[in-house]
């Protein structure tokens, strides 16, 4: 049987800058540029939960501390 996960990746899309850094380092290409314009007029991210494997990469990569991992 697989095993299940535990952990989630969220992410604050109001604090997002459209840097894209988080996208370029996904291994999995689990995060993408989305249609959705935050506050700042920045367009930000979205998380394929399906292809995402919870390794941090995007949290130790974004300099605006937009994920979180629990």
């Amino acid at each position: 049987m697989g095993k299940e996960k535990t952990e989630k990746v969220y992410f604050n899309p109001v604090r997002c800058k459209g840097c894209g850094y988080c996208i370029h380092a996904c291994p999995k290409e689990a995060i993408s540029v989305s249609d959705h314009v935050n506050a700042k007029g920045y367009n930000t991210i979205v998380v394929d939960e399906e292809k995402c494997i919870v390794c941090g990469t995007c949290y130790r990569v974004c300099p605006d501390y937009v994920f979180e991992i629990r």
